[in-house]
């Protein structure tokens, strides 16, 4: 099974549409969205469109997705943030409002191997950030994968005899992680539609069980439009500018 991994797409269609095209249909059976479809960007509605396009085999949400349906309130963002999930609620059609409001909670088991979160497998709205939530994430996880999204940040955590570690993934377009039968993985495609790794293209992965390897991707989109959409919907400028520079 092949499976193309999308997270914390945040209603940025111009990178959601770059990302489709640079991973055309016939390179992958079945999608997966480890949450954050909508907030920062303006075109929720868009986003949750081509989502339900694909036809994915799990969506689980995030935080911002939450708050946009009235799920949780939004008193833990900082004010931009805060603005934009105010924005996106009053921006959702009816029916994607329900949408959201029906996405079930990480974790999400997919398979044996396989298990899907937001933040961590013991916490959906944690953020994983160092090598300490990393242990503790992995002795939570139920499966020897764990795929996460949330921090922005492409990163790859490993649990082998000798140990824990964790790496950022360096390369021009792709990273491919060989994944060992003995070792325990916790991997974050990075984001979609908001990067914070201060490269601001668009990130995805494509996951291949039966060669046991994930495949961690880059693709430029065009920032400057999406850009545009922000400023237009009236949205804080501060959204459209860390675009440019991916954080």
């Amino acid at each position: 099974m092949r499976l193309l991994i999308l997270s914390d797409i945040h209603a940025n269609v111009d990178a959601f549409d770059a990302v489709l095209a640079a991973a055309p249909r016939d390179t992958w059976d079945r999608a997966v969205v480890l949450g954050d479809l909508v907030g920062y960007g303006a075109e929720p509605n868009a986003v949750i469109e081509r989502v339900l396009s694909l036809d994915p085999l799990a969506v689980i949400r995030g935080n911002h997705d939450k708050a946009a349906c009235h799920l949780a309130e939004a008193t833990d963002f900082n004010h931009v943030a805060r603005a934009a999930a105010v924005w996106t609620a009053q921006t959702l059609t009816a029916e994607h409002r329900m949408y959201l409001e029906r996405l079930p909670q990480g974790p999400m088991t997919l398979d044996e191997t396989l298990e899907i979160c937001h933040g961590a497998p013991f916490d959906e709205d944690h953020y994983i950030f160092d090598g300490g939530d990393a242990s503790r994430a992995l002795d939570a996880a139920s499966r020897p994968l764990c795929l996460f999204g949330h921090t922005h940040l492409p990163v790859v955590y490993r649990r082998t005899a000798l140990g824990d570690g964790g790496f950022t993934p360096q390369a021009e377009t792709e990273f491919t992680v060989k994944l060992s039968p003995d070792t325990r993985y916790l991997i974050n495609p990075g984001s979609v539609g908001q990067p914070r790794d201060g490269d601001p293209r668009a990130a995805f992965a494509i996951y291949n069980s039966d060669a046991m390897a994930i495949r961690l991707c880059r693709v430029e989109y065009p920032v400057e439009q999406a850009q545009r959409r922000i400023f237009d919907a009236g949205l804080p400028p501060s959204l459209a500018h860390r675009l440019a520079v991916g954080r």
